[in-house]
């Protein structure tokens, strides 16, 4: 069996790391950039970090911000509209997954014009060239889109998130800079460091799981079991964990897959706008539970990795320490284990579409949608 591994050309990592940016533009010849980023990193003045850095070296950018959390058809059409207008020659993208998201379909759409209809990029695309060059500054320690070759799109029209796997998405370049996560407040930290162990621990038990991802996603998840509740408290030690463990694992899962937790999660946020990272906290330690039979001996490392003693333990305890030391994780960084929002009437279609998301199959547990209704269920 074959297995690919896609990678980042370069990146960048530590405190201070922005400090590159300008030697990587004059070393491309680049002359204008389009920033992609949201409208409360600018309005917080996060992204002005990046605009300093341009404006103290004399070089043009042009900043789109009309960006939602869940980011829509909607926001990357404008953003197309205005990467032509901007006269823009490579983007740089400062955000969490969906000023990234938004961006790598920009790019992937200027530089493919014929997916210019944006649900065309569902799934696995038939795109021909690489993304517009791209420097990825991520200011959240969770979704790692600066290392996949993922991204995620709201069809608010249809009340579904759609995912798109693409090896030319990928950015060129990544500046994981701590400094830029420290303005994060404690809630958003806690959903973001939790999608990261949503992502290492769906991607070390995924079907397509392998030797050098699982190497990577282990110690993901030992980074994140350590550093995840110090960095809610912004201790820097641990911001820089938490931006490194987050990469980490981006590295892996990119390349592995995902299962039902984050297919469940697309689906909340699709419907009641759940914020991505509280609805994989939410659902992890539940899909968890009803994949451990699928596990082997995964979870007796899982649980190591999160600081459990597992000496004497038989399966069916390690198994259960490591659902135990997930949830306990969740519940001292504040995420709620239940959706207010969610209703009895929604659950056939929250399970259809969760069926159909493109991380569905790569679940190491066979499912149906009779089974993630129940698995809804149990948010309520």
């Amino acid at each position: 069996m074959v297995n690919r591994f896609v990678l980042n050309g370069i990146s960048y990592h530590g405190k201070g790391a922005i400090q590159e940016i300008p030697g990587i533009i004059k070393s491309k010849g680049f002359q204008k950039a389009f920033i992609a980023s949201d409208p409360d990193l600018v309005k917080f003045n996060v992204t002005k970090k990046i605009t300093d850095l341009l404006d103290a070296e004399g070089m043009a950018y042009e900043v789109y911000s009309d960006i939602k959390p869940n980011p829509t058809i909607e926001n990357v059409k404008a953003g197309v509209a205005a990467y032509k207008a901007s006269g823009a020659d490579y983007m740089i993208t400062v955000g969490g997954g969906s000023s990234m998201d938004t961006g790598k379909a920009i790019g992937i759409i200027i530089n493919n014009p014929e997916f210019e209809d944006v649900r065309s990029l569902e799934g696995v695309a038939p795109t021909k060239n690489p993304t517009v060059f791209t420097i990825a500054v991520p200011t959240t320690a969770g979704t790692a889109t600066e290392a996949t070759i993922n991204y995620v799109i709201t069809d608010v029209e249809k009340k579904r998130k759609f995912v798109c796997v693409d090896t030319n998405d990928i950015p060129n370049i990544a500046v994981v800079d701590p400094d830029m996560m420290s303005t994060m407040p404690k809630g958003l930290t806690a959903a973001t460091g939790m999608d990261a162990l949503t992502h290492a621990i769906e991607g070390y038990t995924t079907k397509a799981a392998w030797a050098l991802a699982d190497c990577l996603n282990l110690e993901a998840i030992r980074l994140i079991a350590k550093s995840l509740r110090g960095a809610v408290e912004n201790d820097p030690e641990c911001r820089e964990g938490m931006a490194l463990g987050q990469y980490v694992t981006g590295m892996a899962f990119s390349n592995v897959g995902l299962g039902i937790a984050h297919s469940m999660a697309h689906t909340l946020g699709a419907v009641y706008d759940t914020p991505h990272g509280v609805a994989c906290a939410m659902m992890l330690p539940i899909v968890m539970e009803y994949n451990a039979e699928c596990s082997g001996d995964k979870y007796k490392s899982i649980a190591e990795a999160m600081g459990v003693d597992t000496a004497g333990m038989d399966q069916a305890a390690y198994r259960k320490a490591a659902v135990d030391a997930v949830r306990r994780l969740s519940e001292d960084v504040g995420i709620p284990s239940k959706l207010e929002a969610l209703k009895e009437e929604d659950l056939d279609f929250l399970a259809e579409s969760a069926y159909a998301d493109a991380c569905c199959p790569g679940n190491p547990k066979d499912t149906c949608v009779e089974d993630l209704k129940e698995l809804f269920r149990k948010l309520m």
